[in-house]
């Protein structure tokens, strides 16, 4: 009797002992001490060893020689006193493991421990509650009264609030010029913010992609992916592109990819045809086409394949659009309250434009224009004519910088597809707000010579843009003694529909 009770303690003591992480937590390399302080437990790690414990308790029930101790058949106090050691972002992980896991993680005594060491007003950042300690502020707040997992989710509320908080005070600052945030790359950083690409098949099944590539520009962010794992184009239907950022952030630590993100919708595209008049442009392997708004889809010439998928957003509301939405829906913009004002001709004057076309990092225009107007009898067909750059005034012409191309690349090729690039626009209203921001790819495409303007002596090319809040006209000449396309014309057209909503006039 006493030697088999012994066996059994024995064998219980060293199941325990396995299931004891090292001293600098789990996934500590050897010989590495200290005492635990907080989260240091990665996601992906927690959740591996806790599905091998979880497995070894199946496969060796019954039998006390193959395995030490089974977490299934372990009483709820013990792993309640495991579970308790576990940050935030590894308890989350464990509530992954199965039904009793998921139960036991959300125990209220855990998380208003975990809550009241973050967001205690009176700890300090270097040092740790004691669980004494905890247990006695427990006492002051109500656990028992509440619903399993109500303190969890006022963690995780919490936390969301105070990372958007602390975009808000980032993002306050905007430049003089493009009337847009200044510290964008920074707030990146802090947040953890990211994108993916989730593409679905007809079938139901989902391949979330993570970016390869990341540039942040003056106006815009430009978004690349690629890869050799990419589904059959023929067996998607759509795609839709989100933002991602961790649900739990340490401003001093790196952000873990593997942990629990927050998934926000920007656009949603659809894939199952790509009509000839999407496309923009193209070179011997690839053809590029235009999905609005902002995203660009290559296409292999031989296999008709996706070969990459890059979007251009613009930096206006990005952060918003990036972490306020859901993985359903979408960020809704706050509704517009106008500025009234009996000013003749209020809505037509004061504008400002901010203009790049760039691709790669290589700017070929970055310009800006003050005091734009308009007048009344400009208004025609549903728009105001904005002249930015007038055909005949040869002093306001200006030069691309080097020859226009979109570069691309893939894990194995990489080329660049002449005459388009990625343009940003900003047009601010008379009080600096955005008025009409977008980013996209365009591509210069030849036209005849006009009739009724100056003639030029090189080829004539042309842009155009359309949107929701207005349409974008731009002519080019290509001067050959200088290899150098010359910008003769510009004008943007409003929609009057949306100045009448943003100023609250009646045009």
């Amino acid at each position: 009797m006493a030697t088999g009770r012994g066996r059994f303690l024995l064998q219980h003591w060293l199941g325990l002992q396995a299931l004891r992480p090292p001293l600098g937590g789990v996934g500590a390399a050897p010989g590495s001490g200290g005492l635990r302080k907080g989260a240091g437990v990665e996601f992906a790690a927690g959740c591996t060893m806790l599905k091998q414990y979880a497995r070894c308790g199946r496969t060796c029930e019954g039998s006390s020689a193959g395995c030490s101790v089974s977490l299934d058949g372990m009483p709820p106090e013990i792993l309640l006193k495991i579970l308790s050691y576990l940050d935030a972002v590894t308890l989350l992980c464990a509530g992954c493991v199965n039904k009793r896991f998921y139960h036991l993680a959300n125990d209220n005594f855990i998380w208003i421990r975990i809550y009241s060491t973050a967001f205690s007003p009176k700890r300090s950042s270097w040092k740790v509650n004691s669980v004494a300690k905890t247990a006695v502020s427990a006492n002051l707040l109500s656990v028992e009264d509440k619903e399993a997992g109500y303190w969890k989710k006022e963690y995780i509320t919490k936390q969301i609030a105070s990372v958007k908080a602390a975009l808000a005070q980032l993002l306050k600052p905007v430049s003089p010029y493009t009337g847009l945030p200044v510290k964008t790359k920074e707030a990146i950083r802090i947040s953890g913010l990211g994108w993916v690409i989730i593409l679905k098949e007809k079938s139901g099944r989902e391949y979330v992609m993570e970016h390869v590539e990341l540039s942040v520009n003056d106006s815009s962010v430009t978004i690349v992916w690629y890869g050799k794992n990419w589904p059959r184009l023929a067996t998607l239907s759509t795609l839709n592109l989100c933002g991602v950022t961790p649900v739990f952030m340490d401003r001093s630590k790196i952000p873990i990819k593997n942990g629990p993100r927050w998934h926000s919708l920007i656009a949603k595209y659809s894939l199952s045809h790509f009509p000839e008049s999407t496309m923009i442009g193209c070179d011997r392997l690839i053809r590029i086409f235009h999905l609005n708004p902002g995203l660009l889809v290559g296409l292999w010439k031989r296999e008709d394949e996706l070969a990459f998928v890059m979007a251009s957003l613009h930096l206006h509301r990005l952060a918003e659009r990036s972490t306020l939405g859901s993985a359903a829906l979408p960020y809704e913009l706050p509704p517009h309250t106008p500025r009234l004002d009996d000013t003749p001709e209020y809505g037509l004057h004061g504008y400002q434009l901010h203009v790049d076309m760039h691709s790669g990092g290589i700017f070929y225009l970055c310009s800006t224009f003050r005091n734009l107007f308009t007048k009344k009898g400009h208004i025609e067909n549903g728009y105001a004519k904005l002249i930015v750059i007038h055909l005949k005034n040869n002093t306001e012409h200006l030069p691309l910088v080097g020859k226009v191309g979109l570069s691309w690349r893939t894990d194995v090729f990489d080329g660049c597809i002449k005459s388009c690039s990625i343009m940003d626009m900003t047009l601010l209203d008379e009080y600096g707000q955005p008025f009409w921001c977008f980013s996209a790819p365009v591509c210069l495409r030849s036209s005849p010579r006009p009739s009724d303007g100056p003639q030029f002596w090189g080829q004539t090319y042309h842009v155009d843009y359309v949107d929701s809040a207005g349409r974008l006209h731009m002519e080019l000449v290509w001067i050959p003694e200088t290899e150098e396309h010359f910008i003769v014309s510009l004008v943007l057209y409003l929609s009057v529909a949306k100045i009448n909503h943003w100023f609250g006039t009646q045009y």
